[in-house]
């Protein structure tokens, strides 16, 4: 194999779409070899498109279709057919053919030609309207009421738009997240699935309390038939009432003649029929093949971010907690699960079965709610009082040993390290010695033969992909990482996410930066061989390149539809989000006081619903005898706008000048030059050893200068790649950087000498260093002796090679094959 005719998608150890929920776009051909040809004289300019090329969509595909992504040639295809349909968009009306069989022709003297004050009148009016639509559409900050766009300084209340519901009435909601007025105190759910004509029925009663006083119930329903509602106010009477839907915002509400008043509690009773979902995601059906060649069917749910409202009416946003209670038929053949043990199973008058679980010792978000219907068989381990089951297909039953082993180890890791015990508490009754109710934790895995994500973090009942939970004796050390991974990122869950959980889906990162963190944190910890370091250190590099791109955004950002939540399952919440807590650690806080302050914010919060800034008041409130910048106005910088910084160094005797920009790869060269952030640079040189001393540290937001002795020869900032941001070395310091490696590689740890390579590359794209500099810089490869830095060599390489192929430029393919091929036969010996 040449050394450029690599698989991309091998770039990293651990497959990120193996991860839980995670969203993944393709992977940019962004590179410029262009900016400067005078390292390659024979390289062809590049069209804009291929300099600042940006993934195909604005974020998202589809939900968890990691694996599913296009090949090379199909991302081609789409790519020209997409650019070149724009064009010919743009250009068709101009180029049509005028002797088209198909325009109509007018007949001879069939027409006259108007005056032209019939003209100039026409016209005059086509400006007008044309100017007023404008007028109207770029008008900032309008809101359309009834009484029109008010002007700015108009005080008065707006009246909003009611839209109309499905049967004609207006509907007494106009806005996307539901009122406030309501809050659940409890549900109380029987299901009743059918597995042959994959339907289901099911009651729903929501126990709730008035907050404020409202004449109306809001809440959310998703292809339910909803055929019998009922209300009850208090100690009043049971009393049918007339529910109302407004489809596009799976809103369902209940109007009342007189007000509902703040502290009053009812109940609302809702029965209704629908079929099982057949898109993995509500309350579906799934089915696989036995040992035998049996068909087997299954039902199982995934709610995350807006499915509940498929299974059940719900108050479907993450800040509406309550308690479950959950009831479901089943033929005797079957089991099912849900978040609690079951509490007791009763034969119905039609010959099925029906299993009460216990309620719920904790409120919880609708998202998560699970329940599974299936033929599935597990085996359970006591792990310092929290029982750990993992359930499988009965022939898989023999491959969930390791899983079972692994979940056991993070549990007690967990426990230990956040000062708090699994969060689930479930009664019980257990009959031994004496007649008594001990308390017990629980906590089901789920191996399901179709499951579109990687994972969920269902508290109490985690649900997986059968390829991220079973391991076979067969199965290869990667796949056993892969597993691993995904059992630590769950587990995080229940305390990031389950017992703590984000507000709205706009701080989406507190679940999933913070369980993404945790995984490769926990990792290194509880199963250092894996040498998991390597994989985040990739991923940190391949989140850089996507934030880098335009179509990036903040990690913290408005959410305001149901795409737009959709969007928020990407990189950035996950990777990027994992980025700056690493960065947070290591360079601000320390280990010791960062966990602490992550035990002051599980512990202020639990139970509740938190936003970003909850997080750094949190942080901030940790006394630290070092601390002398407040954490919140230090990490805003870096959750409040895409992208990351570019810090420039530039030297002059003992004097080293930091000045910083935003790092955006456009077509057009342009940076935001109002992004700034609060960056804690850290660097090693000749004499501050790789021990890293304190005073290697800086912290900077415009532009800094300090000094080094002058007989420093070189500076690496960003040590071990542990900030989110790129550096650019002026002067002579990366060919500085350059003869130290080529002296003596150890002088800097492999993550160093790999986010060197990454940099290099990157600042060739951004214009800022010739090609010849990437290459004069991959010289000391010869000497490498890790195998990080030469995997992101490999792989930048690659998607060069990729590029020119694509352009047919073999002989200059053909030159850098020759020159690099040389380099690794030499490292080889």
């Amino acid at each position: 194999m040449d050394v450029f005719d690599i698989n991309s998608t091998d770039r990293v150890s651990l497959p990120r779409n193996m991860i839980e929920n995670s969203m993944f776009e393709e992977e940019p051909d962004v590179v410029d070899l262009a900016k400067d040809s005078s390292a390659f004289p024979t390289f062809p300019p590049l069209d804009p498109d291929e300099v600042g090329f940006e993934p195909r969509s604005s974020r998202l595909l589809v939900r968890g279709l990691g694996e599913n992504d296009m090949d090379e040639d199909e991302e081609d295809c789409e790519s020209s057919a997409r650019l070149l349909g724009m064009s010919f968009m743009n250009r068709s009306s101009a180029h049509r053919s005028h002797s088209s069989p198909y325009i109509r022709h007018a007949p001879p003297r069939s027409c006259f030609r108007p005056s032209a004050r019939t003209m100039a009148v026409s016209v005059l009016f086509l400006v007008i309207a044309a100017s007023g639509t404008m007028v109207l559409y770029f008008l900032p900050g309008c809101t359309f009421t009834k009484m029109g766009c008010p002007k700015p300084n108009e005080t008065s209340p707006i009246e909003p738009v009611y839209p109309v519901s499905a049967n004609g009435e207006l509907f007494p909601w106009a806005q996307y997240r539901l009122p406030h007025s309501i809050q659940p105190l409890s549900y109380n759910l029987t299901l009743n699935p059918d597995l042959v004509t994959m339907t289901f029925t099911g009651q729903t009663t929501i126990s709730m309390l008035v907050l404020h006083d409202t004449k109306v119930i809001v809440l959310h329903s998703s292809d339910l038939n909803i055929s019998k509602a009922s209300f009850k106010l208090g100690e009043e009477d049971v009393s049918d009432v007339t529910v109302l839907e407004y489809k596009p915002r799976d809103q369902i509400a209940i109007k009342f003649s007189k007000n509902l008043k703040a502290g009053q509690k009812c109940n609302l009773i809702l029965e209704y029929s629908a079929s099982l979902s057949n898109n993995y995601n509500g309350f579906y059906n799934s089915s696989y093949t036995d040992k035998d060649g049996i068909k087997r069917v299954l039902a199982a749910t995934q709610f995350e971010p807006l499915s509940a409202r498929k299974a059940f009416p719900c108050f479907d946003e993450p800040v509406f907690k309550a308690k479950f209670l959950i009831k479901i038929s089943r033929q005797p053949n079957y089991i099912t699960l849900s978040n609690m043990p079951k509490a007791q199973t009763t034969i119905l008058p039609n010959g099925l079965m029906q299993d009460e679980f216990e309620k719920t010792s904790v409120n919880m978000s609708t998202y998560l709610v699970a329940f599974v219907v299936a033929e599935f068989a597990s085996i359970t381990q006591n792990v310092s009082g929290t029982l750990v089951s993992v359930y499988s297909v009965t022939e898989k039953k023999n491959h969930t040993d390791y899983a079972l082993a692994t979940a056991s180890k993070f549990l007690e890791f967990y426990n230990n390290y956040f000062e708090i015990k699994y969060p689930l508490e479930k009664i019980s009754l257990m009959f031994e010695l004496m007649f008594c109710l001990l308390l017990l934790l629980f906590s089901d895995l789920v191996a399901i033969p179709d499951f579109l994500a990687g994972a969920m973090e269902n508290w109490g009942l985690i649900t997986f992909r059968e390829t991220s939970l079973l391991v076979g004796k067969q199965s290869s050390l990667l796949e056993k990482q892969v597993v691993a991974s995904v059992i630590a990122h769950e587990l995080a869950h229940q305390w990031f996410g389950n017992l703590v959980t984000m507000r709205w889906w706009n701080d989406l990162w507190l679940n999933e930066g913070f369980a993404t963190y945790m995984q490769y944190m926990s990792l290194q910890k509880v199963l250092p061989q894996m040498d998991i370091g390597n994989s985040f250190l990739a991923v940190r590099f391949r989140v850089l390149d996507k934030d880098a791109l335009n179509s990036s955004h903040a990690v913290s950002t408005e959410v305001d539809t149901s795409e737009q939540v959709e969007e928020m399952f990407d990189s950035v919440s996950y990777e990027k989000g994992a980025s700056i807590l690493l960065m947070l650690c290591t360079s601000l806080l320390g280990e010791q006081q960062f966990r602490k302050g992550l035990i002051q914010y599980l512990k202020q919060y639990k139970g509740l619903n938190t936003n970003t800034e909850d997080l750094w008041n949190s942080l901030t409130q940790v006394e630290l005898s070092t601390q002398y910048w407040n954490v919140s106005e230090m990490m805003t910088s870096w959750t409040s706008q895409k992208g990351f910084p570019l810090v420039t160094m530039s030297r002059k005797g003992n004097q080293v000048t930091l000045t910083q920009e935003h790092f955006l790869l456009t077509s057009d060269g342009t940076t935001n030059a109002s992004s700034l952030w609060n960056i804690p640079v850290t660097y090693v040189n000749d004499s501050c050893s790789v021990d890293f001393p304190p005073p290697c540290v800086y912290t900077f937001v415009f532009s800094a200068t300090f000094k080094v002795p002058e007989n420093v020869k070189w500076l690496k900032l960003n040590y071990k790649n542990t900030g989110f941001y790129a550096v650019h070395y002026k002067n002579e310091s990366w060919a500085a950087l350059g003869e130290a490696l080529s002296q003596n590689v150890s002088v800097l740890t492999q993550e160093d000498r790999a986010s060197l390579i990454h940099n290099v590359f990157a600042l060739s794209k951004f214009g800022r260093v010739s090609f010849l500099h990437v290459l004069n810089l991959l010289d000391y490869l010869v000497n490498e002796t890790e195998t990080s830095p030469v995997t992101e060599a490999l792989l930048q390489l690659n998607t060069i090679y990729r590029l020119l192929d694509k352009r047919q430029e073999h002989g200059l393919v053909a030159r850098m094959k020759v020159q690099l091929g040389s380099a690794v036969q030499a490292s080889d010996v």
